[in-house]
């Protein structure tokens, strides 16, 4: 893998701090950041672009009125082939993959045997045997070896089974994030693929500017209507300078990737949800399908079924405040007559809305949509009250019922 030497500097924005490091690894795109105007820095070890000519905040709301480019080729493909890799898969995450049709795809979670996230991702299941997953950089080797392990595991109970797994560097494959209202529009003009007919989490193959083997998942981190393209590492430049042709289309980089998914109340792995966070607690379960449920056949059953009956102490819930500064990670959550209730695990200023925006954990029995509260920030309380998810209504291109 090609890398490269910086000097160290380190910027602070909104959930994250970024840096740049030296012996960083670079995508396939590295050189057309930087003739770009790419500002850059190190996010899980690749050097990639924080934000180009346009502000966050412009290029969030360029976002949210056209379409952005970004590149996450960082994160970790993988594609998992064989007898009994739906029964192996489903040994490790919680979805009914079983359930899903061919060539389409679920959110889920990697769960320890507390009921923890270890992390969440998209499988999409291409047939009985082949299954293509997008996981979180972040996590890119321990959820490599968490596959590892549990295909040794389930090899020993199902000595038939004859599953590979192949984990795709970004020098093989890179992935781009193609996200906004005029997407699609753009997007049908370079491809074969019938987006009309492609909905939110199917997928499909096909052909992208004369490029072949393009993997087309329509979904997105960010609440709009888009893309994930999955594509030949060699090719991804030919891609990305045919769609930057389009007026539609500008560059962005991960300061309004991060804006765009906290108005759309996802979760940032670390922050938001973590080993020791259940998928009830944090306010996901609907990602444990039903009919696992009945099963009860994933790591940490036990706790998060019970959860699930009875409920859990704590809840994710979502915070907007009008006035003072943007409460960070770690931010104090109070009630109105100064009792500690929690803390902010994300924050930010929600340029589509004109206000701040935040999640934490509080106790559920405080976890009412409604409920005032406080913020303690800098030492300075500032008042904010509990709001539904997700701040800015989702777009998403669902198939008609």
């Amino acid at each position: 893998m090609h890398t490269t030497l910086l000097k160290r500097t380190v910027i602070r924005l909104g959930n994250r701090s970024f840096s740049n490091e030296s012996k960083a690894e670079v995508t396939a795109l590295y050189d057309f950041h930087l003739k770009n105007g790419g500002k850059m820095v190190n996010f899980g070890g690749f050097l990639l672009p924080l934000l180009y000519d346009l502000s966050i905040v412009n290029s969030h709301l360029f976002t949210r009125k056209s379409a952005s480019l970004f590149d996450v080729s960082h994160m970790l493909q993988t594609e998992i082939r064989g007898t009994k890799c739906i029964d192996y898969f489903e040994s490790i995450c919680t979805a009914d993959i079983q359930g899903l049709k061919n060539n389409s795809a679920s959110l889920t979670v990697f769960t320890n045997e507390n009921g923890g996230i270890l992390d969440d991702l998209i499988v999409s299941k291409i047939s009985d045997d082949h299954l293509f997953v997008v996981s979180n950089a972040a996590r890119k080797e321990d959820d490599q070896r968490h596959m590892l392990r549990a295909w040794e595991n389930f090899k020993k109970s199902h000595p038939s089974a004859d599953i590979h797994i192949k984990f795709f560097n970004p020098h093989e494959r890179s992935l781009l994030a193609l996200q906004g209202p005029k997407a699609a529009g753009v997007l049908k003009d370079i491809t074969d693929v019938d987006l009309s007919q492609l909905y939110f989490m199917n997928t499909v193959t096909g052909v992208i500017a004369d490029v072949k083997d393009c993997r087309v998942t329509r979904c997105g981190y960010t609440g709009e209507d888009g893309f994930e393209i999955s594509i030949p590492a060699s090719d991804t430049l030919k891609v990305a300078e045919t769609l930057l042709q389009n007026e539609n289309i500008k560059l962005a980089g991960l300061g309004a990737r991060d804006s765009l998914r906290l108005e759309a109340g996802l979760c940032l792995y670390g922050n938001d949800i973590k080993s020791s966070t259940t998928p009830v607690e944090g306010a996901l379960t609907w990602l444990v399908a039903k009919r696992r449920r009945e099963l009860g056949n994933f790591p940490g059953a036990e706790v998060i079924l019970k959860q699930i009956k009875e409920g859990s102490s704590v809840k994710r819930i979502g915070l907007t405040y009008q006035t003072g500064p943007p409460a960070r990670q770690g931010a104090r959550i109070l009630s109105e007559n100064g009792l500690e209730l929690g803390e902010v695990t994300s924050g930010c200023p929600s340029p589509s809305l004109g206000k701040n925006i935040a999640m934490g954990y509080v106790p559920s029995d405080n976890s009412k949509v409604g409920t005032k509260v406080h913020l303690k920030i800098r030492d300075k309380l500032y008042e904010a009250v509990i709001s539904k998810m997700p701040f800015v209504k989702a777009n998403y291109f669902n198939k008609p019922k």
